[in-house]
């Protein structure tokens, strides 16, 4: 469909810049949706993407350019008149209240129909038929529903007012694939009733299984426009903008020994480096795991409640030197709460947890990274008031060979040379993750995707022996996530560092993990080889379903 042509353009956007501050994110966007036509709006990492339907529904006025809707100039609508005009917005990441009940979500969601009582009945009915999960649960609060039920909570109040135009930003983003497969169904049958959909999605898998007609968004500008179908045959757009230099220059230095790490322990002179174990060099071969050596990381019989629930129920696990660990399950399984008592974010109601051979079972987090520990979150737990550069720099803090607040203030040799070496090492990480061109970039000005690389660059200052990373690949563009497994791999083999990593992207996770470990309930229901854990017909029916296009996030499209 070319909607240039078509006589029942919906929307269109000419000319669109837009701003936040001083820092320009949209350079001249022309943008068409026809009227019953679903558009993929795709892009990398801080193409401007969600930020172009803030500017659609009014909730970021354009600096300059134009906005059309059905004919009527929106372009300095507020977001209020334009949700009354039929536009609506489901945003990427949290949507929905959750200190309120299911049942109050959807009726604050019907604040422009408010005193049509009919129609609200009829609206609540058609979403608690689309999603019956959210019938069963009326009465819970939002914020107690997993990731999955969330996202679709949010979309269920998008549709309460039956927009004309729905815009849903990161349908995917942290769902298991049976409750992706789920969604996919549900827009489509969203899409049969009569409304025009725009999804913007990381994963070009996901969101060309539902439109027909791609728009890929690059630096703020459109850089493709056409059939979904010639947007895959195009390797010079859907490439990995970050991540694919980071991989070259990961396996440089890690043969070379110029890598963060070495040019830190440089810095601290011949006892530092004598104490630290030698780098292992880039073979592009996987090092052979010990099943005989002391595990760095053992769980025995661990138990987590949250009142009558078994959030966490008897889960043995361990990591060995040099082990990548996956663990996958449907949301609410249980993942991310091991991984916080693990990390010491929740105390245990039972079992041990060992660290390098020591008990940590009641040290606080920071006990356990100094015990060479580090943790990322679902979302990038940054500050967003610091530059790239800074951000990374207070991660590497505890390196520093001087801390003396005098010998700072009075810039003596000792602190000089300190803060040399923090520079070194971050310079080097900043140009590993790619992230030269954002060094002085506040990291709240920063996407959600291109926030997760620097939070990763934060984690590997850190030099840790085990890294416990949390849906790693959440709001990162497809071929970021394809070209991410790669450099883990480097990582692993750089810094000899162990790895537990949750991920929902099954082509990523079951290319770099020697193992996997499927919870479900707070339970262990399979643990083994990638194949042999993927293959399990428990795990095929509470977890990845039968739906091959949900499960396939990233790599090769199949048919």
């Amino acid at each position: 469909m070319t909607p240039e042509k078509d006589e029942n353009l919906l929307l269109s956007c000419r000319g669109v810049d837009m701003s936040y501050g001083p820092v320009q994110i949209l350079f001249g966007v022309d943008f068409d949706v026809a009227e019953g036509e679903i558009v993929a709006l795709l892009g990398t990492n801080g193409a401007g993407k969600s930020t172009l339907l803030k500017g659609i529904c009014g909730l970021v006025r354009p600096t300059a350019g134009s906005v059309t809707f059905k004919g009527e100039n929106i372009t300095k609508t507020p977001a209020d008149h334009t949700a009354k005009k039929g536009i609506s917005l489901m945003p990427g990441g949290k949507g929905v209240f959750p200190t309120l009940s299911v049942e109050e979500n959807l009726k604050l969601a019907t604040w422009l129909i408010a005193d049509e009582k009919d129609r609200i009945a009829e609206a609540r009915a058609e979403v608690l038929d689309l999603f019956p999960v959210l019938d069963q649960r009326r009465g819970q609060m939002a914020g107690d529903l997993s990731g999955g039920e969330q996202q679709m909570l949010a979309l269920g109040m998008a549709l309460m007012t039956r927009p004309e135009l729905v815009m849903i930003d990161e349908l995917s983003l942290g769902l298991a694939p049976t409750i992706v497969g789920q969604l996919l169904d549900v827009v489509r049958e969203i899409h049969r009733r009569g409304s025009t959909i725009v999804i913007v999605e990381q994963s070009v898998n996901v969101a060309l299984q539902l439109a027909e007609r791609a728009v890929f968004m690059e630096k703020g500008e459109v850089r493709f426009e056409g059939p979904a179908a010639e947007l895959l045959e195009r390797p010079d757009i859907l490439r990995a903008v970050f991540i694919s230099g980071a991989s070259a220059h990961a396996a440089d230095t890690a043969g070379n020994g110029n890598g963060a790490a070495a040019k830190g322990r440089k810095g601290r002179g011949r006892k530092a480096k004598a104490e630290e174990p030698a780098v292992e060099r880039a073979t592009g071969v996987r090092p052979t795991i010990d099943p005989d050596a002391a595990p760095v990381l053992a769980v025995s019989e661990v138990m987590k409640r949250f009142g009558g629930i078994a959030a966490v129920d008897h889960v043995n696990l361990h990591v060995q030197p040099k082990e990548i660990v996956g663990l996958i399950g449907h949301n609410g399984a249980g993942k991310t709460t091991l991984m916080d008592c693990i990390s010491g974010f929740l105390q245990i109601d039972g079992g041990r947890i060992r660290l390098r051979g020591v008990d940590v079972t009641d040290l606080p987090p920071y006990q356990r990274a100094i015990g060479a520990m580090a943790r990322s979150f679902q979302d990038a737990m940054l500050y967003p008031g610091l530059t790239v550069f800074e951000t990374i720099a207070v991660a590497r803090e505890r390196h520093m060979a001087s801390r003396d607040m005098f010998a700072a203030a009075l810039q003596l040799p000792a602190s000089f040379e300190s803060e040399l070496e923090v520079r070194v090492v971050v310079d080097d990480l900043i140009e590993l993750m790619g992230l030269t061109a954002f060094r002085q970039k506040l990291t709240g000005e920063l996407s959600t995707g291109t926030r997760r690389i620097v939070d990763l660059a934060c984690i590997l200052a850190q030099e840790p022996k085990i890294l416990l990373l949390d849906e790693p690949s959440g709001g990162v563009a497809q071929k970021e996530t394809e070209a991410l497994g790669p450099l883990l791999l480097r990582i692993r083999e750089r810094t000899g560092c162990s790895m537990m990593v949750i991920e929902h992207d099954m082509p990523m996770i079951s290319s770099i993990c020697d193992r996997l470990v499927a919870l479900e309930l707070g339970g262990v229901i399979a643990e083994g080889t990638p194949q042999e854990v993927l293959s399990h017909p428990a795990v095929i029916a509470s977890y990845l379903g039968t739906d091959e296009k949900a499960i396939q996030r990233s790599g090769a499209r199949t048919g």
